[in-house]
């Protein structure tokens, strides 16, 4: 079994209690099903569960680089050129990023508001970005942005390969086809 869940923000990636975060006890799931992957609380989207152990390596190890789409809300108004960097891999840390797809979102897609909202500048405006990443490393989108100039508002996974959130509301989950 494979589900999709649509995690809101604010919600640890696993079932038990953390730090007074909420968990994914509370939707309902399926005995017996684990996350494949993780996103961090402060990250919204698709998030995938499972109760087959060979099924959760295949989506989680990374040498099977799934691509992993994210919408990023930032701060400030990214052009095409500022985007390029992250296209060709970027320093981070003590590592190079991989090389990603990375473009502005125009128009900005339309998303239910997140609770609490993100902060709001009157004087800087925000943008929508999309990143598609063939790998998943600790806040990884957050640190390529921020290297960019461009600071991540709000981060929502909206796709793991051919898999999408798409017409899931955050908290609800639904059985979907494992990926080949």
């Amino acid at each position: 079994m494979l589900l999709a869940l649509h995690k809101p923000f604010g919600v640890v990636s696993q079932f038990l209690p953390k730090g007074g975060w909420r968990t994914l006890a509370e939707f309902g799931l399926p005995p017996h099903v684990h996350p494949a992957g993780r996103l961090d609380a402060d990250s919204e989207g698709l998030l995938l569960l499972t109760d087959d152990g060979r099924l959760q390596h295949r989506l989680s190890d990374p040498r099977y680089e799934h691509p992993k789409t994210y919408w990023a809300q930032v701060e400030g108004a990214p052009t095409d050129a500022d985007l390029e960097p992250l296209r060709r891999g970027i320093p981070i840390q003590d590592y190079v990023s991989r090389p990603c797809g990375a473009r502005v979102l125009e128009p900005s897609p339309t998303m239910l508001p997140r609770d609490p909202p993100i902060r709001v500048r009157k004087s800087i405006p925000d943008a929508w970005i999309e990143l598609v990443l063939s790998e998943g490393r600790n806040r990884q989108v957050r640190r390529m942005t921020a290297a960019v100039g461009f600071p991540t508002l709000r981060l929502v996974r909206v796709a793991i390969g051919e898999l999408r959130i798409d017409g899931l509301a955050p908290g609800q989950w639904r059985e979907v086809p494992a990926p080949r």
